[in-house]
């Protein structure tokens, strides 16, 4: 148990940024399932820019790291290129 009051909010900070990046993650992973799942070429070309800004963002935020996202971005422009 912490017992100065610095530590106590920063207990309280953790707590807070743990329940938004969580969430941030989340909700960039789901976006990008659904991007993979969209059949449709122009449709995913539409939705491309705003998934690559939420990976950016976790990458700049150190959510991710930078060679994650840029895997993630590379392998998600192949994916949308050889769509049919």
């Amino acid at each position: 148990m912490a017992h100065h009051k610095s530590a106590k909010k920063r207990i309280r900070q953790d707590v807070i940024r743990r329940l938004r990046n969580r969430f941030y993650k989340k909700t960039a992973r789901t976006s990008i399932k659904h991007l993979r799942s969209i059949e449709d070429k122009t449709k995913a070309e539409e939705f491309l820019p705003k998934v690559l800004s939420m990976v950016d963002r976790l990458a700049k935020r150190g959510i991710w790291h930078k060679n994650k996202a840029s895997n993630l971005k590379g392998k998600l422009m192949r994916h949308i290129a050889h769509m049919g």
